[in-house]
């Protein structure tokens, strides 16, 4: 009798285990960013997709796919506005979109990240993400610090009198070649890849770049000073699909919106030790850090950088440059 009754009871329980629902894998959301492994925005989409399945019960994966493998920056947004692509992280590029997000990359704006995590965070960072929603069909859950730009050369500068025609690399914007202009120097585009070459036989003498790019680009062998110019302090996205968002309950948004809390936690931990990783590996293979005058060069780029911003910006522009 205790043995069938024992048998009996263990067929109970396996029958009650069968019974008992269990939280299956009901959605795999596709994350493609352009960052490499090793970046902190890729480092923090890992942690994004580990909360968010902790937060569901595994309901809900992410695949995240670095290095542009789902595709580029503006292949990945068509994707998310035709449903095949669920999330990416995505910044200044919508303003083809939506004009308000040239906001998040403009020279001189703001003066500390403070300042720029309060605008972000602010009235205004939110009327930004609505004409995201609106214009593009895209979320913005969270956003990720970039390091600000700098000035490398191979003389200490700290006044825009001291630029005095230097010769200097900058991205292929009309922004930011007429603000170099104003600021005294002769700024020239020119591809990233052509940059180190070129400082080493003198074709030009300085180049902008977060610390990062002047690390793992190698500047540090052809160029002797980080002038702390800090001229453009900007931010990213960590978007999501609208059309993904409308298929996820009440719960799993606000699981979606927890997670992503948590990740833009976690990558600013990673971004304010990487920059201190940063200094210090430029500082020992000999670069002089310079601090500048910041008022100075913000004046005098003032009003090339009006110049160059759309009229639905220019007041908040205007306003940004008031403080």
């Amino acid at each position: 009798m205790t043995f069938g009754f024992r048998m009996t009871a263990i067929a109970a329980a396996v029958a009650a285990m069968v019974a008992a629902p269990v939280a299956a894998q009901e959605m795999t959301l596709k994350l493609g960013h352009l960052a490499n492994e090793d970046n902190s925005w890729h480092k923090a989409s890992v942690k994004f997709g580990e909360e968010l399945s902790a937060l569901t019960d595994g309901r809900i994966a992410v695949e995240v796919f670095p290095n542009e493998s789902l595709g580029k920056e503006i292949d990945l947004i068509n994707g998310m506005q035709l449903g095949t692509v669920d999330m990416t992280i995505t910044g200044e590029s919508l303003q083809n979109w939506a004009p308000m997000a040239a906001l998040l990359a403009v020279p001189y704006a703001f003066q500390t990240i403070e300042d720029m995590d309060a605008f972000a965070a602010g009235p205004v960072g939110d009327d930004i993400k609505a004409q995201i929603v609106d214009k593009v069909q895209i979320r913005p859950i969270a956003y990720f610090a970039r390091g600000a730009r700098d000035l490398t050369s191979n003389r200490p500068i700290t006044t825009p009198a001291d630029l005095d025609g230097l010769k200097m690399r900058v991205p292929n914007v009309p922004l930011f070649v007429d603000v170099w202009k104003a600021l005294g120097a002769n700024p020239g585009p020119m591809a990233f890849s052509e940059v180190f070459t070129s400082l080493q036989n003198g074709t030009i003498e300085a180049q902008e770049n977060p610390l990062a790019l002047i690390r793992s680009a190698s500047f540090y062998e052809v160029q002797s000073h980080v002038n702390l110019t800090d001229h453009v302090r900007s931010w990213i996205y960590l978007t999501i699909a609208e059309s993904t968002w409308a298929k996820l309950s009440d719960a799993d948004k606000d699981a979606v919106m927890e997670a992503a809390k948590r990740a833009q936690a976690y990558e600013r931990e990673l971004f304010e030790k990487s920059l201190a990783d940063d200094r210090a590996f430029l500082e020992s293979q000999g670069m002089t850090f310079v601090d500048v005058d910041a008022a100075a060069f913000q004046a005098a780029a003032k009003d090339a950088v009006l110049a160059n911003v759309n009229d639905e910006i220019k007041p908040i522009v205007e306003e940004l440059f008031a403080q």
